[in-house]
């Protein structure tokens, strides 16, 4: 049996979890929710990374959905919710491929069932608006991780792409963390800082995640995680999922993407600027300096790096599909999981190893989260604290 054939067979027992998908905001961006223009049923490659026929032929058997909205958006809170009701869409207009998901129990529930369990996750503190009610009001309608922050700086934490204000978490970060860990939703650490890692890691009685986060001894970028974190985990019980975009896990695409931003500065225009005259300017540069590509040995390097400093019951997959424009040859969409555990049992990765990497560590974390907060709950009103009474200055 070949290395890929062996790989799709332990998929089919244990599929993969993934911690998070950006199809909603690829959605919402490309053809405003309609469903009939990007029917997931039928191939969208065109379009998008993800559909139905090429999550089947990758072996996904659980999707964290991001219900990401943009730090800037005007009422992040109401495009949140107009993100959940995608989601719900979706399973609506798919029951037969998508199984709603609330707890590991459902997970496992639709594995059984040969279904893909689908869970929200919202990226960015921003939409909670610094409203405890509102974070309760989200774990309501489904959503089970909250990321701290997004690329920028909410009022309570610090991201790993902004200038440092909080110091980490402030009060009342802390306190949003621990109403997290008492309603059962995981806090994921992607996109902040270090300093909020190690504060939230010191906060929280639950086990925390990183929903699409790879090495930073591999790959020096601060969206990544440094050893001290990920050596911190089997303690808090928590998971890396490493991510598979090429500025976060190629050094070369680092570098490069610090010079195509520089030159995009020099003639005038920002970094992310998308007219006309700014991706002129951007494609002289691509022509000039071609773009490293990253492969599935790539992200195979960042895994075996993080199993060494965390462990392997403390890792999974996050691959970020729909929210990059770029991605690794090998790993282009959702069907391309084969292919990075091929790699791995290549490696000397045994498949018990790849049946927690893909499927029993994810499914373990958020069982154990739903035990704290049954504990907590017995314990622990909901908090009605705002950021104005903890952190509001002396005096």
């Amino acid at each position: 049996m070949t290395s890929q054939e062996a790989a799709r067979e332990l998929l089919r027992e244990f599929p993969v979890v993934d911690g998070h998908n950006d199809l909603p905001w690829a959605l919402r961006e490309q053809v405003r929710y309609d469903l009939d223009a990007r029917d997931i049923a039928a191939d969208q490659s065109a379009h998008l990374h993800t559909d139905i026929p090429r999550l089947r032929a990758g072996g996904v058997g659980a999707q964290y959905w991001s219900v990401y909205v943009r730090t800037d958006s005007p009422d992040p809170v109401a495009a949140t919710l107009e993100q959940i009701d995608c989601v719900r869409q979706l399973l609506t207009r798919h029951p037969e491929d998508l199984r709603p998901a609330l707890t590991a129990a459902d997970m496992e529930a639709a594995r059984g069932e040969g279904r893909i369990a689908s869970l929200m996750g919202a990226e960015g503190g921003h939409s909670i608006a610094n409203s405890l009610g509102t974070l309760r009001g989200l774990y309501g309608l489904g959503v089970r991780y909250l990321t701290l922050t997004h690329n920028d700086n909410v009022d309570w934490a610090d991201s790993a792409t902004d200038e440092p204000k909080a110091g980490g978490l402030t009060a009342f970060g802390r306190e949003v963390v621990r109403e997290m860990n008492r309603l059962g939703m995981l806090v994921d650490l992607s996109h902040v800082a270090a300093t909020t890692m190690r504060d939230a890691l010191d906060a929280s009685s639950a086990p925390v995640i990183f929903s699409h986060s790879s090495a930073r001894a591999v790959c020096d970028h601060p969206r990544n995680i440094p050893d001290d974190v990920l050596e911190r985990l089997p303690a808090n019980g928590g998971m890396a999922m490493v991510t598979f975009v090429p500025k976060f896990v190629l050094q070369a695409a680092v570098d490069w993407t610090a010079a195509a931003d520089e030159n995009m500065r020099a003639h005038g225009f920002h970094h992310l600027d998308t007219t006309a005259e700014a991706m002129k300017v951007h494609r002289a540069f691509e022509e000039r300096h071609p773009r490293p590509v990253a492969t599935v040995s790539t992200v195979a390097d960042h895994l075996d790096h993080m199993r060494e400093a965390a462990g392997i019951d403390h890792l999974g997959i996050g691959g970020d599909y729909d929210g990059t424009a770029f991605t690794p040859d090998g790993l282009a969409d959702v069907s391309g999981y084969p292919n990075l555990l091929a790699e791995l049992l290549d490696r000397g990765w045994s498949k018990a190893d790849l049946a927690k990497l893909t499927w029993k560590n994810a499914v373990r974390v958020l069982d154990a989260a739903e035990d704290v907060a049954r504990g907590l709950q017995a314990t622990r009103s909901p908090s009605n604290a705002t950021i104005e009474s903890l952190d509001a200055p002396a005096g």
